[in-house]
């Protein structure tokens, strides 16, 4: 039988379609479409992808499963090492991590795997009955601060070894990013709300709108008899530009607008908490926080979205799915371009006009690529008298976030770094004793399998520091 040279196609919905609402964009591979996709993988005896993933899921292993129409055989292979596989298989690099190790894609593309993992977790979701046992405890009570990613991971792990868990919860659901930040058309939130109570059937406690540094802090957690706590908070606080304007009606950061959007219903008729209704959009920034504000703002009504990003498409840090997705929903690049302003309406012979204040645009400069810069990217510069504006209603800051101060102003001894980041060591472990960290919090923003990884590192590190 001849290789098949490139992936199976993914089902979808048409672009005009999905743009219209917000429901999964992608259908999910059938069985058919799995069993022939499994059937490209070569099985390679050095297994070069299983290196390329942060939490080392046995991918020829599962894949060899599915091959087998043991479906279910594949998704318990994946759950060994993932918390989250149906959640992995869907907002994971896969591109940058697993399959850019592929044997395959060396001549040809390389094997679909996060679709797959996609596949046997959404069969199990549907199949499955069977609900996680709980561990017979151990007597120690561990607290993980953040319901994200990396503190489900480490809830999970810790739950199964038999420690008595309660994970702290700021907003009014548990998930993290996975629910406030990425959108509903990525990842539904039934999909995280199956992975939360997975958490709960293993007996992990989880409290919602309790903000660890507010309404309890470190120190009142070891008093109240954990033993050990594990920092996940992430990386929620954003950052702006420190151009004129920003303080404007009608500038959002993307946290806040992919928050309304996700917890706070603004995408329904007559929302409670709306953020715009048609207009033209402008975000800034190239990452796949900046396509998520894009594509949202397209599906609430917008009548024109514009990407602001002042490098090139090669450079471009978003998945490239995630920007194929936006050029075909319609959704203008402007690459090469930085804004320098962001312009308001202003009325000096009428201050109470109602549009005083508000945004009118984005004032840019087209910009040139000059020699890499510390990271290995072509350094962006400025082109003298290029200064132009893109008209705007809506402007979304989607430049990055740091780790919230908060945690760190309220606990004695715990080391920072400059960017505002927790250090820790290669273990996880924190210069505060029985104090770890992980996720992005650590890091700043990065990729949830990566925020995961850290917590299953931090799981086991808490496990050897309390045995």
């Amino acid at each position: 039988m001849a290789m098949i040279p490139n992936k199976n196609e993914m089902p979808s919905q048409s672009p005009t379609e999905r743009g219209k609402n917000f429901n999964e964009v992608t259908y999910g591979y059938t069985a058919e479409l799995a069993l022939n996709e499994a059937k490209r993988c070569l099985n390679c005896k050095n297994r070069p992808c299983v290196s390329g993933c942060p939490v080392n899921v046995q991918i020829p292993d599962f894949i060899a499963m599915i091959k087998e129409n043991n479906f279910e055989g594949a998704y318990q292979k994946i759950a060994e090492t993932s918390s989250l596989p149906a959640v992995c298989g869907r907002v994971c690099p896969q591109e940058r991590q697993c399959e850019s190790k592929c044997t395959l894609g060396i001549k040809f593309e390389s094997v679909a795997i996060g679709r797959l993992e996609r596949f046997v977790a959404d069969y199990h979701n549907t199949h499955s009955t069977e609900k996680h046992k709980k561990a017979e405890s151990n007597g120690h009570k561990v607290a993980v601060v953040g319901s994200g990613p990396s503190g489900l991971a480490c809830a999970s792990d810790l739950a199964k070894m038999g420690y008595e868990v309660s994970v702290f919860e700021a907003l009014h659901q548990a998930g993290g990013v996975l629910v406030y930040g990425i959108p509903e058309f990525r990842l539904p939130k039934d999909i995280v709300k199956k992975e939360v109570d997975a958490l709960s059937d293993l007996g992990v406690d989880i409290e919602t709108n309790v903000v660890i540094g507010k309404t309890l802090t470190i120190d009142e957690l070891f008093d109240k008899g954990y033993e050990a706590v594990y920092i996940a908070t992430g990386a929620g606080l954003p950052n702006f530009m420190g151009i004129p304007g920003e303080a404007l009606k009608g500038v959002y950061s993307a946290n806040e607008f992919l928050t309304r959007s996700n917890l706070m219903a603004a995408y329904k008729n007559e929302p409670d908490t709306p953020i715009m209704k048609g207009g033209k959009i402008a975000v800034v920034g190239g990452g796949n926080v900046a396509m998520d504000s894009a594509r949202t703002a397209l599906r609430l009504g917008a009548d024109e979205v514009h990407i602001i990003y002042r490098r090139s498409m090669e450079e471009i840090p978003a998945r490239m799915e995630e920007v194929e997705h936006a050029k075909e929903e319609g959704i203008e690049f402007n690459l090469l371009t930085n804004p320098i302003e962001i312009v308001g309406f202003e009325n000096p012979e009428n201050p109470r006009d109602e549009r005083n204040g508000f945004v009118t645009g984005v004032k840019c400069v087209k910009m040139q690529l000059g020699e890499p810069d510390d990271r290995g990217r072509r350094r962006p510069a400025p082109i003298d008298g290029s200064e132009f504006v893109i008209d705007a209603d809506t402007v979304i800051i989607a430049i990055g976030t740091s780790p919230n101060p908060l945690i760190k102003n309220t606990t004695d001894g715990l080391e920072v770094n400059k960017r505002g980041g927790i250090v820790v060591d290669e273990n996880g472990i924190t210069s505060r004793d029985g104090v770890f960290a992980g996720g992005d919090a650590v890091t700043g923003a990065a990729t949830v399998i990566s925020a995961m990884g850290a917590g299953k590192l931090a799981a086991h590190s808490i496990d050897k520091y309390l045995s």
